[in-house]
């Protein structure tokens, strides 16, 4: 199973968000990931809808998460931003022509291998994947810039 790009980013901009701490600025996590602003809000749309970040407007706003870093479930959403979890014909709705469909041993295992792998993304949160011992932290320190150091807690 392979999940989008852009599932991949909404979960690198809601850890930007928690590392951050504070608003962030769309062009700032464009330019960090090296993503086109468009692409970003593509992905900002659905983040925001599914209740994940919230926007604040004005001159001085930005994004933010719309609630703490270890009460957002990597599994919530990558469930939320992923389109398709169909590991094979047999899973989307009326496309299989498989007489086997509903009583197959390869549906039933890829049901469980589909189903273990949200298992452990439900053991992870965006705090536990933006923790002191992640680069997340060290790589913003050193965008921006702080004299502040990048030893772990």
């Amino acid at each position: 199973m392979r999940l989008t790009r852009q599932t991949n980013y909404a979960t690198r901009i809601l850890m930007y968000c928690a590392a951050t701490k504070d608003l962030s600025k769309v062009a700032d996590i464009a330019e960090f990931y090296g993503i086109s602003e468009a692409f970003l809000f593509k992905i900002l749309k659905v983040l925001i809808a599914s209740g994940f970040l919230e926007t604040v407007r004005g001159r001085s706003g930005g994004i933010r998460l719309s609630r703490p870093a270890d009460q957002i479930g990597l599994g919530e959403v990558i469930r939320a931003v992923e389109d398709n979890f169909a590991m094979a014909e047999c899973f989307e709705s009326g496309a299989s022509r498989c007489p086997l469909v509903t009583n197959c041993g390869l549906n039933e295992a890829l049901s469980r291998a589909l189903g273990a792998f949200f298992d452990v993304l439900d053991d992870y949160t965006i705090a536990d994947l933006t923790n002191n011992r992640r680069n997340i932290h060290v790589l913003l320190q050193l965008e921006a810039g702080k004299d502040e150091p990048l030893v772990p807690n």
